[in-house]
């Protein structure tokens, strides 16, 4: 496996230490997450936004793995499905990751809340550090389910955003400085 080149704008003060890479929504790419990774370069942290294909979360974890080093000093996530898609690969026994940051994980498909324990049977076996961020009226992630789940995983916070649905641009600089603080205090892990 190659190592991905990572490039940090002058201008960005870099924090060395924790790498983050994030996957993109389901009708996304590298490009719609950049504000993501752009906004969390210019807090500190080294942040790379990556291609997954269209196809189920668990079809796109080999190319994830292409994109993403297997090593610990890498966090890892994205904005609904390039973070389930990031979940899956914490999940896997020999995953590495120091951390996990999921923007608006899609806990459910909108009308189906009865799929949620499928969508986050693997929860339980995430070892890393966990930060979600997510909209109260998200019809991906239905809020009293979203609070139920979280105590699956080891170590985790969730943060949520009133009135909001499946975008976190209202609220992205809030959403960043939150990951952000997050990642940076991985660092020291």
């Amino acid at each position: 496996m190659t190592d991905v080149p990572v490039v940090a704008a002058p201008d960005y003060p870099v924090a060395m230490g924790v790498r983050c890479f994030l996957g993109h929504g389901a009708s996304g790419t590298a490009a719609s997450m950049e504000p993501f990774a752009d906004g969390l370069r210019r807090r500190g942290v080294v942040t790379i936004a990556i291609d997954l294909p269209r196809r189920r979360a668990e079809d796109a974890l080999p190319a994830f793995h292409l994109a993403v080093p297997s090593q610990a000093d890498v966090a890892v996530g994205g904005h609904s499905y390039g973070g389930r898609v990031a979940s899956l690969a914490a999940a896997e026994p020999d995953a590495p990751y120091v951390g996990l940051v999921l923007f608006s994980y899609p806990l459910h498909p909108p009308g189906s809340p009865e799929r949620t324990d499928a969508r986050i049977a693997h929860w339980s076996a995430i070892r890393c550090p966990v930060l979600l961020l997510s909209g109260e009226s998200d019809p991906f992630a239905r809020i009293d389910l979203l609070r139920a789940a979280v105590p699956r995983l080891t170590q985790a916070e969730l943060i949520t955003y009133p009135r909001l649905g499946h975008t976190l641009k209202p609220v992205l600089d809030d959403a960043l400085d939150r990951a952000a603080a997050f990642l940076l205090a991985l660092r020291g892990a």
